[in-house]
């Protein structure tokens, strides 16, 4: 990991992949650079270069205090017309994992304060046209709902060659 290397904290959703993995791919670019389905609990994080021993038992301990919980992705929904995504229902759970991650880590600020409030939601697609996002969220709905369990957090960094893995996975805990 470089020293500038970025760092992220997500939800793996493993069960989405049949529904959205092949938009994904085409309409995230973070996709093909290998972050797989999820919902974000916070990004940035801490540059790779910090991330060690002592970081990473912070990290266990504050999410192994959280119930591992089910959701539903079962409606799509747009930041403006360049951002198609999917819904978790509840919500509530994803925003205790960014708020219990912000309150531990007060200087990292989700989406480094670009936005007023954290909605949280697994990306399809971004930043291509709309028709193109239109037709993904047409494409979508019929796919739906798909039915998941939150069962860990997962550290995700960036590679000197911009591609991305998980370098760390906190459990959550059984109820």
């Amino acid at each position: 990991m470089s020293d500038g290397a970025r760092t992220g904290l997500v939800v793996l959703v493993p069960e989405a992949e049949a529904a959205v993995a092949d938009l994904r791919l085409d309409l995230d670019p973070h996709a093909r650079l290998g972050v797989d389905a999820h919902v974000t609990v916070l990004y940035p994080f801490v540059p790779a270069a910090e991330v060690d021993a002592a970081l990473t038992a912070r990290l266990d301990a504050l999410f192994g205090a959280v119930a591992a919980f089910d959701f539903v992705l079962s409606r799509t929904g747009w930041f403006g017309d360049d951002v198609l995504w999917l819904a978790p229902e509840p919500d509530a759970p994803f925003r205790e994992l960014t708020g219990r991650a912000v309150g531990a880590f007060p200087g990292q600020v989700p989406y480094g304060g670009r936005f007023d409030e954290v909605v949280p939601h697994l990306t399809i697609g971004h930043d291509a046209s709309p028709e193109r996002l239109r037709a993904a969220a047409a494409t979508t709905e019929p796919r739906l709902p798909v039915s998941a369990r939150a069962r860990a957090v997962t550290l995700l960094s960036e590679g000197a060659d911009g591609r991305w893995a998980p370098v760390a996975t906190f459990a959550l805990a059984d109820p």
